[in-house]
């Protein structure tokens, strides 16, 4: 089972808000934390309240495209956990496959989204847009 899968079964066991916010936080947690030399203006993710800093790596795989894995960091706790569902949702995965999964249906999927703030929303959909951005720019200069 994948890290996202399994942050999925753990949404479905948690039916009350102050439970899914202790366990987004606790993700947070658990995310590797970036050294300060990585909180640059190149990493940063524009359009998110908090400050939130993102890295990618690509790595070619020959026929099968570009690979990307990730780094992220955020200066406030749940939205550092929510950085790191969005590590596990597309780190380690082909650009292909990144530009072809919706973030925003699975936070919908598992009632996450329901419950975070229209700023924070847009904080989510701000480091989505990103990661796409990376993994089309990973295509491009595969080409």
């Amino acid at each position: 089972m994948s890290a996202i899968d399994d942050i999925i079964e753990n949404f479905t066991l948690l039916e009350e808000w102050d439970d899914r916010y202790r366990y987004v936080i606790e993700l947070g947690r658990a995310l590797p934390a970036l050294p300060d030399s990585e909180h640059t203006e190149a990493n940063k993710v524009r359009g998110c309240a908090s400050q939130v800093w993102l890295i990618t790596h690509v790595k070619k795989d020959g026929a099968a495209g570009p690979v990307l894995t990730f780094e992220g960091d955020s200066d406030a706790h749940i939205v550092r956990g929510l950085v790191a569902i969005l590590i596990a949702l597309y780190s380690g995965k082909h650009a292909q496959e990144i530009l072809a999964t919706d973030a925003i249906a699975l936070f919908d999927r598992i009632g996450l989204r329901d419950g975070l703030t229209p700023q924070r929303s847009n904080g989510v959909r701000s480091m989505v847009e990103r990661i796409r951005v990376d993994a089309n720019a990973a295509l491009a200069d595969m080409a």
